[in-house]
């Protein structure tokens, strides 16, 4: 069974349809909401609810545009409110204190070389407190175009906004990026040929 087929059963009405669109999108969809609302608990109930909500409103997608897009606006719009919400600043130990799941087993795969490891972990935990400094809303399209892959025009389509926001938004969040890594690089020699 392949994507379309999965929807076409869930529009019959068939739930089995579902458990294709699990398989192929549960990892990527707990991943983009982990990485917009810090939390992983929350990252996987915006997930689930998703996928439950893909079941109940399967009629409202056109099934003649792309399914991903569709579904993972559901995830970053999702992922962004419960940021909102939130509105506190969580460490990211926090978040893994009593789990089996590490920060390096959501990003990368763990480097062999354990000097490598430790540096590799380093980068991370800048880059992490980077992001998050940046707002939900900036953290959400620079999830969605470095780990989704989106382009601008398609990260619109997707939130539906319009272009010139996603761009601004999109700059805004690499502009703070570059301010707040640009001492990390300077300092380690990160990125020194």
């Amino acid at each position: 069974m392949d994507e379309r087929q999965a929807l076409a059963r869930l529009r019959r009405g068939d739930i089995g349809g579902l458990e294709l669109l699990v398989e192929l999108y549960q990892v990527r969809a707990v991943r983009t909401a982990y990485l917009i609302t810090r939390d992983r608990a929350l990252a996987e109930d915006i997930a689930q609810s998703a996928f439950l909500r893909v079941h109940e409103r399967i009629h409202q997608y056109n099934p003649d545009r792309p399914f991903e897009p569709w579904f993972f606006r559901v995830i970053v719009n999702d992922a962004v409110k419960a940021a909102n919400r939130r509105q506190r600043q969580v460490s990211m130990d926090e978040n893994f204190v009593g789990s089996d799941l590490s920060l390096a087993d959501i990003l990368i795969e763990p480097a062999p070389d354990p000097a490598d490891e430790f540096e590799r972990q380093e980068i991370q935990r800048v880059v992490w407190d980077a992001m998050e400094k940046l707002s939900p809303k900036q953290r959400a399209v620079a999830v969605m175009r470095y780990t989704l892959g989106y382009g601008e025009a398609e990260m619109a389509d997707t939130l539906t906004l319009p272009l010139g926001t996603v761009k601004w938004r999109l700059h805004a969040a690499r502009e703070r990026l570059h301010k707040l890594l640009t001492p990390f690089w300077n300092e380690s020699g990160v990125g020194d040929g």
